[in-house]
């Protein structure tokens, strides 16, 4: 019975140890609705995604919310260094390498069968990014989630000063659709407007959320590539984007940061 009780006593510790270090990242960047006049919802039977970070793996094996457990997994969580993209190296938290590639199609489908494919958008879009709550979803005072986007295309990934001053809006962060009992799969998203005045050209993205944990603050990102179509060019490709109106009135776009 002794040796039992220490066996489920060990295990429930290192669940709740591998629990209170499951945050969140970027799931879907171009989480389309299926209704757009229908509450925003972010299950998978209500939409579907259409762009990933970079080097998003699409395994069918893998539940929705369980790739910080993966090989390698997508929780990175900034040290001191600040690196703002996995380089899948450094960090408190070591994540998936989502560096620049070159060619920068080298990360997503378009290179890799493996991976998901890259986002795009016309200049004054609507995205939306699909995030999981992990154990946060139904927390209150939680900080909100940073979209950082550099208004201009690099040619290389800017630094983490860079991107934070290049904030183009913060999103609640447990806006979620609920999924009783299952906080950890549970779906969490926002919307935003891509800037109307941006030239054609591909442009970097870092989703970037603050978790304060008592005293300390930790760190978590994600990035990928927007490849942006300016909009006074005319194009009849791509398939028309189905999210709701920029609306004040419902929950899914949170502040606008102003310039």
């Amino acid at each position: 019975m002794h040796i039992r009780t220490t066996i489920i006593a060990s295990t429930a510790l290192a669940f709740v140890a591998m629990v209170a270090e499951a945050h969140s990242w970027a799931d879907c960047v171009d989480w389309r609705f299926k209704d757009p006049t229908a509450k925003p919802s972010w299950d998978a039977k209500d939409g579907t995604c259409h762009g990933y970070a970079r080097e998003y793996p699409l395994k069918k094996n893998i539940r929705f919310g369980d790739l910080d457990s993966d090989s390698p997994n997508r929780h990175y969580q900034q040290d001191g260094a600040l690196v703002p993209c996995s380089d899948g190296k450094s960090g408190i938290e070591k994540g998936a390498d989502e560096t620049r590639k070159n060619p920068i199609s080298a990360a997503y489908f378009e290179g890799d069968p493996q991976w998901g494919p890259m986002a795009k958008a016309r200049a004054g879009d609507i995205m939306c990014i699909r995030w999981p709550s992990k154990t946060h979803g139904s927390e209150t005072g939680l900080l909100p989630v940073s979209i950082n986007m550099p208004i201009v295309t690099l040619d290389k990934d800017p630094d983490q000063k860079t991107f934070s001053a290049a904030s183009v809006i913060t999103l609640p962060f447990n806006n979620c659709s609920t999924i009783a009992g299952d906080g950890d799969h549970t779906p969490c998203g926002g919307c935003f407007p891509v800037p109307g005045g941006l030239k054609t050209g591909n442009y970097v993205i870092q989703w970037r959320w603050e978790l304060t944990n008592g005293q300390k603050k930790e760190f978590y990102t994600s990035c990928w590539d927007l490849g942006v179509t300016a909009r006074d060019e005319s194009s009849t490709t791509g398939t028309p984007k189905s999210v709701p109106t920029l609306d004040a009135s419902t929950n899914i776009f949170g502040t606008l940061v102003q310039a």
